[in-house]
């Protein structure tokens, strides 16, 4: 079962309730006004985070994003961004009735911090901290035209790698407000660089399992109020680790890369390529 806090009450509560399951989780995006970049998906983002930790325990999984009035051409884009952010698609979206849609009340809610929505009633519910970009930072995502009605066919840029904006967001726990710089993208940029050239070096070596330990410390992580935080720290000190065999963190990295979805195996059986300088 995952254990997650309800921000009405502040408790540890169990979802879904025992014996069901089945987890219906209602994703809330706010209103985005003209328009709004990956790093403002974050709502988003933490639904996918949860559906994936609840698969991963075995547990079906029903979500659906309620979302506000949007052109055309911004559900458009907004397809896209989620598509680049690895964020599964919803079963619906823009429903006014989630309910119906999820075939029972909602288990979960997983709302923006300081949301009052007259439909956020019953289950847990999530509130996700907010997201804001430093003024001009160079390597930040514009927080804007990927939604704006006036741009609907513009891409996220190469130099962005919209799954470092993935692996940026949830390095912070869910509830904590991001403050996105470049430096910070940076860094992102290179650790998901440096780990997938990692992960394809050692999918050269002989299949290890996974350590005990660290399986049994990640999954406690993830189902402890959705600790993905954790389980990164906890990558990034394995991999410096001498007494863990590379085929064992080969399968370590790639069975918790089913939760954190950064696709963390694309470069293996790929030939390495040298890297480009990157602009601070």
């Amino acid at each position: 079962m995952l254990r997650i806090v309800d921000n009405r009450t502040g408790h540890l509560v169990e979802v879904p309730a025992a014996p069901r399951h089945l987890l219906r989780s209602c994703v809330h995006l706010p209103a985005i006004g003209t328009g709004v970049g990956p790093v403002y998906l974050r709502v988003p983002l933490i639904g996918d985070v949860l559906a994936r930790i609840a698969e991963l325990n075995g547990l079906q999984v029903v979500t659906v994003l309620t979302t506000p009035d949007l052109t055309h051409d911004q559900s458009q884009a907004l397809d896209r961004v989620m598509a680049v952010l690895g964020i599964h698609p919803p079963v619906v979206v823009g429903t006014r009735h989630p309910d119906a849609a999820l075939g029972g009340p909602a288990d979960v809610h997983v709302v923006a911090q300081g949301t009052e929505k007259d439909d956020v009633m019953g289950g847990v519910r999530i509130d996700v901290g907010q997201v804001s970009t430093a003024p001009l930072d160079e390597g930040v995502p514009d927080p804007g035209h990927l939604l704006s009605p006036d741009r609907p066919d513009v891409l996220v840029p190469e130099t962005a790698d919209p799954l470092a904006v993935r692996l940026l967001l949830l390095g912070r726990p869910y509830g904590t407000p991001v403050t996105v710089t470049g430096g910070a993208m940076a860094d992102a940029r290179r650790t998901l660089r440096e780990w997938r050239r990692q992960v394809a070096d050692w999918a050269q070596e002989p299949s290890r399992p996974i350590p005990a330990d660290l399986l049994r410390q990640s999954h406690a992580a993830l189902v402890e109020d959705l600790d993905v935080a954790a389980v990164l720290n906890l990558l990034a000190d394995m991999a410096k680790r001498s007494d863990v065999p590379p085929g064992a963190k080969f399968e370590t990295f790639a069975h918790l890369d089913r939760v954190l979805g950064l696709d963390l195996v694309r470069d293996v059986g790929q030939p390495h390529r040298p890297e480009r300088p990157t602009a601070l």
